[in-house]
């Protein structure tokens, strides 16, 4: 019963702590073994020291198998890792690849101008210069031929650029895997760029709307817009404008452009080779310009023929006869003096319109005709005797009596120097610049028979010479100028004041600042060829100002004017009486003075010639009713010449131009003076000269009578001085056995 009752007690619920620990119990495993506390053993116990004696498996190694089967589990499980984690992280990798893409594709787009506004952009503006005879002078800007239909070129000349540049034009969208492909094989077996996989659509996108920088953010927009090209215009859309907006090397833009710029003839007309050999310019338009790299562009050009025999484009017999016997009709780089023209036109034209944002067509005062017979006259002149007399450059300029260039030359040769002689260089014009004097002292009374003293002189310790060292004593005003006496222009000047001068020659048109002092009457303040010129179209005009122009009217490609040209107010700047003495005093100069050797056969002309100190500068300014011509010859470093005079070289260019100018023109007289004074005049001045003597100057002889010895012949005819003396052709025109 008791037992009974311990069993059926009563147990008091427990919580917290105690809870937590009454079902805890230790068994005899967990126990530590050792001392007083050593399990006694069991049969059984005593069975497994036995069996472990034996070298059996202890009983918890029994698990073994499990334990090895865990361990494929787990090998399996790493494999399965691997490739699944490969997967994985590829899938991963890859959306992050086509996440980046879109980025940089949204990037790039996003400093692309807005497609809304992409819009093929027009061509650069050029500036085509005509004559007066409306043929082409010269071109300015980027040349660009006409625009020209796909259709209207021989099938051979676009299949030239497919065959080399894009083989799989109309195959692609604008961008061409495939090409990217092998160019990058290409690339890589050649360990270097030898390979381009941009196609023509990419080309044109770049060409038309990207920089020539080679960056990835360029290469992704031009992608971009090869692709919007694409899906704007069709293929041949595409490669007409491509063909007429590529560049060609020497300035030359389109297909129509390049075949004028280098065969002369539209690209309608060009021949296989001749097409084979634009195609290959594409690749390096300045490296392989056939004007100046022949060699090479024949090279690419026969590269070009096989890619087309290869794309069965053109028969390998067509291949074959185009390399063996190719027909280039190559013309030389522009050389020509007319691009001094050019350029003279390019730096007025500012002034004229403004600033130009389209093409223009410069409608000029020059004569084609005239220009080349001006050209020719100064290089072949030089050619002929620059080393005899050291002269290495020239200058021409030639305008009608109002002031319209007919022709100009600035220099012998453009190509190897574009700087103009005639417009931007000054010189010092020697006695070129004396009619001035003479005209401001005609202007005060004196008149071409006044007579004054060829006798030495001295200015404030300056000594003025003639070339001779020789004077004439009382000479007429006339003979003065006609053999350029040094004393008599600097008393002249004196006389009648160094500004007053100065004022006169500004008032005819000289522009350059010149010294008011003595020498001043010698030509020692430098001018420029077209201004000398300018200043000395009065005298063959009548007395009328005029401004040296070479613009008539400037209109748009479309024919809209853009400017003309009004007529210069007729402002009289010299009295006609002193125009005609002065024509009939340097009509004398060609007939006996220092310009013997200028004339035109059965026209009236006059002129002065000059020479600088040291013969640096030969001038030559010569005119007719119907041209004022001014020649100059030099170098450019101012050194000086083997005493080159203004009556000699000068002169001959000045003679061969004049001549030819004046072929099949009615012949017309320079302005005379009103009441007739003339030559006959000028023959009683003459008839007063006295011989000179070397001790001192002769008086005057009476006006009925006198002693003038025969005209010089050339044993006894004299160069022109240094000083500012043209020349002693006239030397012994008064006598005196020297």
């Amino acid at each position: 019963m008791a037992w009974g009752k311990k069993k059926g007690g009563r147990k008091e619920p427990l919580f917290g702590l105690p809870a937590a620990l009454a079902d805890l119990r230790l068994t005899p495993a967990d126990r530590i073994p050792g001392g007083e506390d050593k399990p006694k053993k069991s049969a059984k116990s005593s069975t497994k020291r036995k069996s472990e004696d034996a070298g059996d498996e202890p009983p918890r190694e029994r698990k073994a198998p499990a334990s090895r089967s865990g361990a494929k589990r787990r090998a399996k499980s790493r494999g399965g890792f691997s490739l699944g984690r490969l997967v994985y992280w590829g899938a991963v990798l890859s959306l992050w690849g086509v996440i980046a893409v879109i980025g940089a594709v949204i990037y790039v787009g996003a400093h692309l101008p807005p497609i809304q506004s992409l819009e093929i952009p027009k061509r650069p503006p050029t500036i085509q210069i005509v004559g007066i005879d409306g043929s082409m002078l010269a071109q300015r800007g980027e040349m660009a031929g006409a625009n020209i239909a796909l259709k209207d070129l021989p099938p051979y000349l676009p299949k030239a650029f497919i065959a080399i540049e894009d083989r799989r034009f109309y195959s692609h969208f604008g961008i061409d895997p495939v090409g990217i492909l092998r160019a990058l094989v290409t690339n890589l077996l050649h360990r270097g760029v030898s390979q381009g996989g941009s196609t023509l659509t990419q080309q044109l996108a770049k060409n038309l709307f990207l920089t020539q920088e080679r960056t990835m953010q360029r290469k992704l927009q031009e992608a971009e817009l090869a692709i919007w090209l694409e899906r704007k215009h069709s293929k041949d859309e595409i490669l007409e404008l491509y063909l007429n907006r590529v560049y060609f090397g020497s300035g030359a833009y389109g297909v129509e452009a390049a075949a004028q710029r280098y065969f002369g003839k539209s690209a309608r007309n060009v021949t296989i080779a001749e097409a084979a050999m634009l195609a290959g310019l594409v690749k390096s338009p300045s490296r392989l310009a056939p004007n100046r790299n022949p060699e090479g562009a024949e090279a690419r050009a026969q590269i070009v023929l096989a890619a087309m025999a290869d794309a069965k484009f053109i028969t390998d017999a067509q291949a074959q006869a185009s390399i063996g016997h190719p027909s280039y009709n190559v013309k030389p780089v522009g050389a020509g003096t007319v691009n001094y023209v050019a350029d003279w036109i390019g730096e007025v034209l500012d002034d004229l319109v403004g600033q130009i944002d389209e093409s223009i067509k410069v409608e000029t005062t020059i004569d084609p005709k005239l220009q080349s017979v001006a050209e020719a006259a100064i290089i072949d002149e030089l050619a002929a005797k620059s080393v005899k007399f050291n002269v290495s450059q020239g200058a021409l300029v030639a305008m009608t009596p109002d002031g319209a260039v007919r022709a100009m030359v600035g220099g012998r040769n453009y190509s190897e120097s574009q700087y103009n002689r005639a417009v931007t260089a000054k010189r010092q014009p020697g006695s070129s610049f004396k009619p001035f004097v003479y005209l401001t002292a005609l202007e005060q009374g004196l008149t071409p028979d006044t007579m004054r003293q060829d006798a030495p002189i001295e200015v404030k310790g300056w000594k003025p010479e003639n070339y001779t060292h020789e004077y004439f004593g009382a000479v007429t005003l006339t003979q003065a100028l006609a053999m350029s006496l040094n004393t008599v222009a600097i008393r002249l000047g004196l006389e009648v004041g160094p500004k007053n001068v100065v004022r006169t020659a500004h008032r005819l048109g000289i522009s350059s600042k010149l010294e008011p002092n003595a020498s001043i009457a010698l030509g020692t303040s430098e001018v420029s060829v077209v201004e000398l010129v300018g200043a000395y179209a009065p005298f063959a005009n009548g007395g009328f100002a005029v401004a040296p122009h070479v613009v008539t009217r400037i209109r748009t490609l479309s024919g809209k004017l853009l400017y003309m040209r009004q007529p210069d107010e007729h402002t009289q700047v010299i009295d006609p009486r002193y125009v005609g003495m002065m024509n009939t005093m340097m009509r004398e100069t060609l007939i006996s003075g220092t310009a013997k050797k200028a004339e035109i056969p059965g026209w009236p002309a006059a002129g002065k010639t000059g020479t600088s100190q040291d013969y640096r500068d030969a001038w030559f300014i010569g005119y007719t009713a119907n041209l004022v011509t001014g020649v100059w010859l030099g170098n450019d470093d101012n050194s000086p010449t083997k005493k080159a005079t203004g009556g000699g070289l000068p002169v001959e260019v000045w003679t061969r131009f004049m001549k030819t100018a004046h072929e099949g023109v009615p012949v017309a007289a320079l302005p005379s003076a009103p009441g007739g004074w003339g030559l006959s005049n000028l023959a009683q001045a003459a008839s007063q000269v006295s011989p000179p003597t070397a001790a001192a100057p002769a008086p005057a002889a009476a006006n009925n009578g006198g002693y003038r010895p025969p005209p010089p012949t050339r044993a006894n005819a004299r160069p022109e001085a240094a000083a500012g003396l043209d020349g002693w052709l006239m030397d012994r025109l008064f006598g005196g056995n020297r």
